[in-house]
């Protein structure tokens, strides 16, 4: 079965109707036919140019090929060679300004769907799992005698290095703060969009392979990274993201019933808010919510308070649609679930009534002026454009900021002004020896996949230091 036509093979998806009343996962998946013919489409190329933009180096057209041929299971062992959580990335990886970017086919047409492929083997390998038709990842418990690494921070990029230096030989555990082990793959992104069943058993694997977890402690504050060194740890990665949130700065943000995205999304993902009374998560939602931002985040949270019963859902932004840093696919379906998006738009006083509760927020139009640092348009304010939309909530999701509880309670950890560790861009050495960073802590919020392959690259770094320390 061969797709004869330049384009993707459609993913099924949840009728836009049904899924907006429900956080039941958006995106079906390919069936083994749907899979094949996506895979057919794949030219194999000799030199490869969609690797040179997977930041994990998955060797995309083997694992297709196996695709090709039926061998699923193949497939799949191909993928976790460089990637052991692909169920995740084939998800919520934006394959279409990495991989996919880079695709032959891209250059008339549309590129070969290696995100959805990436998820049809990883979710047909568990399916094979659960009825032992496959032998999974082996099992693996390094030697007793093996170095200590201490992981600080169970998200993407030190479930990554956890993964990968485990496979080193060295004997490690991931410490988290919270009580479930996953970061932002647990707190910040929706189940409509990542089913936190699949991130339980992607982490299954890790324990698998010998990686272990100690959950509810938060380093800096339970214990100190000198007290994890005293405690025979050799070296120490530090990956605890950017979970701090960012706030407008104008009046009204502490009035009730305006969140943070950061606190509303933790309340729905992680505490389980959207199967209230069940989980004793309340959250005060009203009819109408105003979503300020324009990332996959703003995207969530608007898409979760729908779901929550908001009659009205908007999102206000300060640019035009097309400078909207979230993905196409995600501002898609948020259209399609009826929330709307309100461009050029920016908040400029939130408004109080008796009580301390929102009751209104002020805007004002914008239009783009010339392009800043970035390459993006400047949005500047137009004179007399003021305008009130009532609310009932507010929810501001206009960026995170590093999480400074390790660097403040670390001495001589280098940061940078916006209090981000600062780190030798090809090991993650930061500037106390045998300490590496990596992923949004050093970078600022970014995807998944690069803060997996600054976890990967940490892992060789910390690899070959401890490597010459045993020489030593």
């Amino acid at each position: 079965m061969r797709n004869a036509n330049n384009t993707k093979t459609p993913m099924p998806h949840q009728n836009s109707l049904e899924r907006a009343s429900c956080f039941s996962e958006v995106a079906l998946g390919y069936d083994d036919k749907m899979a094949v013919c996506e895979a057919n489409r794949c030219l194999l190329c000799k030199n490869p140019t969609c690797i040179k933009g997977c930041p994990v180096n998955v060797k995309i057209p083997e694992f297709i090929s196996c695709i090709q041929q039926g061998q699923f299971e193949d497939g799949y062992l191909k993928v976790v060679q460089d990637n052991l959580l692909p169920a995740i990335c084939g998800r919520v990886c934006p394959q279409e300004s990495q991989c996919e970017k880079h695709c032959v086919r891209a250059v008339k047409g549309e590129p070969v769907g290696i995100g959805y492929l990436e998820r049809f083997v990883a979710d047909r390998h568990m399916a094979a799992v659960n009825t032992e038709k496959s032998a999974g990842i082996k099992e693996f418990s390094p030697d007793g005698n093996r170095k200590r690494v201490a992981v600080i921070g169970s998200g993407p990029a030190g479930l990554s290095c956890a993964a990968d230096l485990t496979r080193y030989g060295y004997s490690v555990t991931v410490f988290e703060a919270f009580h479930k082990v996953g970061g932002v793959l647990v707190y910040g992104i929706p189940e409509f969009r990542l089913p936190k069943l699949l991130v339980e058993k992607e982490i299954e694997n890790l324990k698998n392979l010998g990686v272990q977890f100690e959950t509810n402690c938060v380093v800096g504050r339970t214990v100190t990274i000198d007290e994890l060194r005293g405690e025979g740890f050799e070296a120490v990665f530090i990956a605890t993201g950017a979970g701090l949130p960012k706030f407008m700065n104008i009046s009204g943000e502490n009035l009730n019933g305006v969140y943070s995205s950061n606190e509303f999304l933790t309340r729905v993902n992680l505490m389980k808010a959207y199967e209230f009374p069940v989980y004793d998560t309340p959250i005060n939602l009203g009819e109408r919510v105003v979503v300020v931002g324009g990332g996959n985040v703003a995207m969530d949270a608007a898409r979760c308070a729908k779901r929550l019963g908001a009659r009205d859902v908007h999102i206000v932004y300060r640019r035009g649609i097309e400078e909207m840093p979230a993905r196409k696919e995600e501002i898609t379906h948020a259209i399609e679930e009826g929330i709307i998006i309100d461009t050029l738009t920016v908040p400029v006083r939130i408004i109080g009534g008796d009580g301390g509760a929102v009751t209104a927020i002020e805007c004002a139009r914008m239009q783009l002026g010339e392009p800043d640092a970035s390459g993006r348009r400047s949005p500047e304010k137009e004179e007399n454009s003021e305008f009130i939309m009532d609310v009932d909530n507010i929810i501001v999701a206009i960026g995170q900021m590093a999480n400074t509880t390790v660097p403040e309670t670390t001495e001589g950890l280098a940061t940078n002004s916006h209090g981000c560790i600062i780190v030798n861009d090809e090991s993650g050495a930061a500037s106390i020896e045998g300490v590496y960073a990596g992923g949004d802590i050093v970078t600022g919020a970014a995807t998944v996949i690069l803060a997996m392959g600054a976890g990967k690259k940490a892992a060789a770094g910390i690899h070959e230091y401890l490597s010459k320390q045993q020489l030593n």
